[in-house]
Formats: structure tokens, C-alpha cells, sequence
């Protein structure tokens, strides 16, 4: 009766039992911005310690340890020690260093969903009376996003008294956005990448934009483009390594040379080999972007590309610039990098051609498998250019933060121009993704018939629980091809979904599901089984339908 809890103590207890995934949320967030200026912290201090002459005391070194976690968020930091005394901006984010924030956001939003559902079951926690509660991934996302915001708003604070101190502007928009963006990937990894949180975001779209990305047929080329696209993204990058590897090789002894005369001791060389390694992802953007024409800048007016190069003359001695092709019209062996722009377009035709065919690309054989959908040439081609834009857009994001300035005048320019690469990317997507994506398609599906073709007929579901036979339409359209489609038992026990069509020419976009025309005429009827899930499946997509303006049910399966 006498002993009472502390009203601290009592608040956390209530608000724990309110918001379990707040809590653990902010904690998260909280540990892992700690956790990323620690390592930042570690570093930095083990270089100082090593150094064999320091111009500063473990305050400037710890001052400098919050400016770079700061800049591995893609903040702009202001020098100001410079010989001049005019402050100097630094907007150069080592893209390894990029790394280690996003992969601790991520990881503190997963475990925050993760953590909550572990004390219930599938994603419930219990509350306080005993009943089970959905947990939010919206308030675990704002936990770890406020608790991470906060250690860093502290960060900066701190930062501002050292000789690198951050740019407020940049500072306000790029930390947010690199948490928000990172913590809002572990919520929806947590949850099982649910396709739900897609059908959300359409929802909020206009009804004029979400139209295209309606029905299962439209989702299949959006998952397409997205596949096409990362894997284009993942052999430009992995190309452009490769080159920086070669101009390494080819020029062995220059690097060789500059890395012993630009630090003397084992304490300096350490950091700059550490300074290299941080920096290669940044130098094989760069080397992507030679690739692709645009070329990078050493400074202002000095831009280096395939067809011609004009490399500074007072370049300071680094291993990395070493590597930089001589000043002059480019031969055989620059032009030849364009190959890799040409692997990264075949790449993306070859995935967007084999599912044009129905996955059967490059093999022959008649159209796709089992009940997957044949494009037409026109869709094949489209769904070729939105993976080359989602892979422009990649690589320009790419190419936009391995850049920036390292000071003014001459130095206010140092990489890539993201916009001249996207455009490249564009270019060369255009020039030989399409045909590649178009050629494999035809390849894959020179086994259908050549006929006239017929379009699938519109099923409508039926009422659910209707038993045998609910919901079967049929139509016959074009030489008198049929499409049936019906479902076997009813109630809520599920049963099995029979259903037979032909192929659709896709002249009017229409989101169906397709299958090939066999010899005799018509196609083996596809089964698959279906239960209790299906009719809160169809029922999202009845509300989609719906707020898309789309009346019938031509997706409804």
C-alpha cells in the first residue's frame, strides 16, 4: 500500500503497453545512429593515434568523426582550414562509408517489427489485459526515425565546432531522407515484402497513373521492368569496376609511384590505402560513367571521356588518379569501354524478351509456359523502355552522390554529371535494349501459330459460396475461340479453378491472363487450386478496380 512507483517509470510502462512498437522503435533508431558514430568514432581515433604528427587532440579527432558520419549520409560538409581562409565545401560521399547507415536503419526497423511480433503470433503482440494488438509498422518506422534524427540532430550540434562542419541545408534533407528511405525498406522486409503496400501507395495515385499498374497482367510487367532494370544497373556498376580494375593494371607503376610519395611511414600509407578502398565505389560509378560517354570532371573545365580527355595538370598524387587515361583524342582502347553500356542493354532485353514470350526466350518452343501471358511486340518494347527509365534513374542517383564538390573555383566539380548519365543510360537503353527484348521475344515464340488471333473473354466471379459452377462466362471472339472460366465447390472450404483461353494480341492493354494456342485450335485447360485467401484477394482488387475507374471485372482472376 506504501510503495509507489516512480511517475517515470509509470509513464514508460503506459506508453510501452500503448505503442510497443514506438518504444522499441526509438531505442532501435536510437542505437543504431550510436552504433554508426562509434565505428565512425573508432576509426578515426585509430588514425589519430598512429598519425606521427597530429595537429590536434582527440576533441578535433572526435569533431572529425562526426562531420564524416555526417557525410556518409550524403550531407555537405564546410571546410574550414583551408590556406586561403575562405571555407570550402566537401560534398564527395564515400559510397562504402554510405553503406554502414543504411544497413544500421534497416536493420533497427526490422528488428522493431520483428521484436514486437516475436511476443505474439504472426505479427500480434499481447497488451496489457491480455489481448492481442496489430503491430504498426508505421509507429516501429517513426520510432526508429525519430530516435535516429535525434542522436543525429545531437551529431551535428557537435560537429559544428570542428574544422568540418556540416551544411544545415544539406544536413536537413539528406539525413532524413537516407533514414526514412532505409527504415521504411526494414519495415516492409519485416512484414514479408507484402504486395499489399504497393496497392496502398496506387491507391494514393491518381486515377489516370495507377490505371496501367491494375490487375495481375499489368503487376507481372511492373515486377518485369524492376527485375530488368536492377540487373541493367548491376552490370553497368559491375563493369565499370572492372574498367577501373584494368586502368589500374595499365597503369601499375604510376599508381605505384604516387602511393609512396604522397605519405611517407607505415601510419600514412595505412590511410590512404584505407582512403582508396573507401573510394573505389565512388571511382567505378566513375568509370560507369566513362563508359557511357558523359565522362567525369577532374575540375571545373577538365572532363574526361572515351572520345577525348583533358585531365588537370595539377592533379595531386593519389593512386585512384592515377588511373585517369592520358590527355588527348581517345583510341580503340578507350572506345572499346562502350562495351559495357552494350552488355547492360542486352542484359535488359534478354529479360524483358524472355518474359515477353512467356519465360520460354531463346529456347523455342510454342509460347510461354503454362498460363503465362505472350506480349505483344509494342508491349514488349514498352516494358523494355520503363526498365532502361528505372535503370536511368538508378544510375543517375548513383552518379549524383559519387560526385560533388571539393572546394571552389577548379575544385567546385569533381565527377559525374547525374543528369548526362541518365540521359546516356536512355540513349543506349533505347538503342539496344528494345531491339534485343524485341528479338528475343520473336525468337521465343516463332513456335505459335501465326493465325488470326483471338481475344480472351472477360470472366466474372461469381458470388462467393455459390458452389459447383459459380461465376462461369464464356465468349467467343475473333475466328470463335472460347475462354471459360469456373470454379468447382463451394463454402469456405476452397476447391479448384479450371480455366482455358487463347492468345490475346494486347492491342488494347487489356490486363489479361493468356495462354498459347495449342495445334488443334485451343489450349489444355490450366487447374490450380483455391481457397479462403482468394476472396479477400479478389476483394482488393474489386476496390482497385473500382477507384481506377474500371467497372468490370476483366482482372478479377
Amino acid at each position: 500500500m506504501t510503495a509507489r512507483r516512480s511517475p517515470l517509470s509509470s509513464l514508460l510502462s503506459r506508453l510501452r503497453d500503448r505503442s510497443p512498437g514506438l518504444v522499441a522503435g526509438l531505442l532501435g533508431g536510437a542505437v543504431a545512429a550510436w552504433l554508426g558514430l562509434g565505428a565512425f568514432a573508432v576509426l578515426v581515433m585509430m588514425l589519430w593515434i598512429s598519425s606521427p604528427y597530429p595537429d590536434s587532440g582527440p576533441g578535433g579527432a572526435l569533431h572529425v568523426a562526426a562531420g564524416l558520419w555526417l557525410l556518409a549520409h550524403g550531407a555537405e560538409l564546410i571546410r574550414t582550414d583551408t590556406l586561403s581562409g575562405a571555407p570550402a565545401p566537401v560534398g564527395v560521399t564515400p559510397l562504402l562509408l554510405l553503406a554502414l547507415p543504411v544497413w544500421l536503419a534497416f536493420r533497427a526497423a526490422r528488428d522493431a517489427v520483428e521484436g514486437d511480433a516475436a511476443e505474439g503470433d504472426a505479427g500480434d503482440v499481447f497488451s496489457g489485459e491480455g489481448e492481442r494488438e496489430p503491430v504498426s509498422g508505421r509507429t516501429a518506422w517513426a520510432g526508429v526515425v525519430a530516435g535516429y534524427l535525434a542522436v543525429g540532430g545531437a551529431a551535428a550540434w557537435y560537429a559544428a565546432g570542428g574544422t568540418l562542419r556540416p551544411d544545415w541545408v544539406w544536413t536537413g534533407v539528406c539525413v532524413p531522407l537516407v533514414v526514412a528511405v532505409a527504415a521504411a525498406a526494414g519495415v516492409w522486409t519485416a512484414y514479408g515484402r507484402p504486395r499489399d503496400a504497393v496497392d496502398e501507395v496506387l491507391l494514393l495515385m491518381p486515377a489516370g497513373v495507377r490505371r496501367p499498374f491494375v490487375g495481375p497482367a499489368a503487376r507481372a510487367r511492373l515486377d518485369t521492368a524492376v527485375r530488368a532494370a536492377g540487373a541493367g544497373v548491376a552490370v553497368l556498376v559491375g563493369g565499370g569496376a572492372l574498367l577501373l580494375a584494368v586502368a589500374l593494371v595499365w597503369h601499375g607503376g604510376a599508381a605505384r609511384e604516387s602511393f609512396l610519395r604522397v605519405t611517407e611511414g607505415f601510419s600514412g600509407q595505412f590511410a590512404v590505402l584505407l582512403l582508396c578502398l573507401t573510394l573505389m565505389p565512388n571511382a567505378a560509378v566513375w568509370a560507369t560513367a566513362y563508359s557511357l560517354g558523359p565522362g567525369f570532371s577532374l575540375g571545373a573545365g577538365h572532363v574526361v571521356g572515351p572520345l577525348s580527355s583533358s585531365p588537370a595538370a595539377l592533379l595531386p598524387p593519389f593512386p585512384l588518379l592515377a588511373a585517369v587515361p592520358e590527355e588527348g583524342a581517345g583510341g580503340w582502347v578507350n572506345w572499346a569501354a562502350g562495351a559495357v553500356p552494350v552488355a547492360a542493354g542486352v542484359t535488359v532485353g534478354w529479360f524483358v524478351g524472355r518474359a515477353g514470350c512467356g519465360g520460354r526466350g531463346g529456347r523455342g518452343g510454342r509460347g510461354g509456359r503454362g498460363g503465362a501471358e505472350v506480349w505483344s511486340r509494342g508491349r514488349t518494347a514498352g516494358v523494355t523502355l520503363g526498365a532502361v527509365g528505372l535503370a536511368a534513374a538508378g544510375v543517375a542517383l548513383l552518379a549524383g552522390v559519387a560526385g560533388g564538390p571539393l572546394g571552389v573555383a577548379s575544385l567546385a566539380s569533381f565527377g559525374p554529371v547525374w543528369w548526362q548519365v541518365g540521359v546516356a543510360v536512355l540513349v543506349w537503353g533505347a538503342g539496344v535494349a528494345v531491339p534485343v527484348a524485341v528479338g528475343v521475344r520473336g525468337w521465343g515464340c516463332r513456335g505459335v501459330a501465326e493465325g488470326p488471333r483471338a481475344r480472351v473473354g472477360k470472366p466474372r466471379v461469381g458470388e462467393e459460396g455459390g458452389g459447383s459452377g459459380a461465376g462461369a462466362d464464356e465468349a467467343e471472339r475473333g475466328w470463335g475461340a472460347r475462354f471459360s472460366w469456373r470454379r468447382e465447390g463451394g463454402g469456405g472450404g476452397g476447391g479448384t479453378e479450371v480455366a482455358e483461353g487463347v492468345v490475346d494480341d494486347g492491342s488494347d492493354g487489356g490486363p489479361y491472363d493468356l495462354l498459347p494456342a495449342e495445334p488443334d485450335g485451343g489450349p489444355e485447360p490450366e487447374v490450380r487450386a483455391w481457397g479462403v485467401d482468394d476472396a479477400a484477394r479478389e476483394a482488393r482488387w474489386a476496390a482497385l478496380r473500382e477507384a481506377s475507374g474500371r467497372g468490370d471485372a476483366a482482372d478479377a482472376g
